[in-house]
């Protein structure tokens, strides 16, 4: 693959889809006999999809990839519409899921369906819009676009410093969330 953009952005999905289906299995494992590790986890898988997905990796799909895509294969118009509205709203989602924890882990297993039904649907949404992604979107990218376009995409993704792909070493804080997510998870599986 000769573009940089192409490779980080299948980095990043590669990495948030592990962590998207880590997420599944402790949600279905529930918190047993350590909800503080249950909780804390939860609460540092959330806070990095709302911290890097959110406003790094997004913003650059939406504002740089997906007009230049959208120009080039006028095609795909209605559907990069709707993962530019994916993103627009995803910030939303996830402060909400994040709300729908702290309620069951506050206030008891009473406000627990109402997280596990919220965050099922949206790892589920979640996981379909990455793979409309790469199965539609970076195909015809890499078909139809011009090298003045990957040479702008190129700069711009090789900016982007993914907490879950190790490359934020030199900051200690992201160090502690790479450790939380990371080390306290069990593997998901195939």
């Amino acid at each position: 693959m000769k573009h940089a953009s192409l490779q980080i952005i299948r980095d990043e999905h590669a990495s948030l889809g592990a962590m998207l289906r880590s997420m599944r299995a402790l949600v279905a494992r529930g918190p047993a006999d350590s909800p503080q590790q249950f909780f804390d986890v939860l609460r540092a898988m959330l806070f990095y999809i709302d911290e890097f997905p959110e406003r790094l990796h997004h913003t650059k799909e939406s504002e740089l990839l997906f007009p230049r895509v959208a120009k080039a294969a006028p095609e795909l118009r209605e559907l990069i519409e709707r993962l530019d509205l994916d993103h627009q709203h995803g910030e939303m989602v996830v402060r909400e899921l994040q709300h729908l924890l702290l309620a069951w882990e506050l206030l008891g297993d009473s406000r627990m369906q109402a997280f596990v039904d919220s965050a099922r649907r949206y790892l589920d949404f979640y996981l379909e819009h990455m793979r409309l992604e790469e199965t539609v979107i970076l195909p015809e990218a890499e078909k139809r676009l011009t090298e003045a376009d990957w040479r702008e995409l190129d700069a711009a993704f090789k900016l982007n410093m993914d907490p879950l792909g190790g490359k934020f070493t030199s900051n200690p804080s992201y160090d502690r969330l790479f450790t939380r997510i990371v080390l306290n998870t069990r593997s998901p599986g195939p």
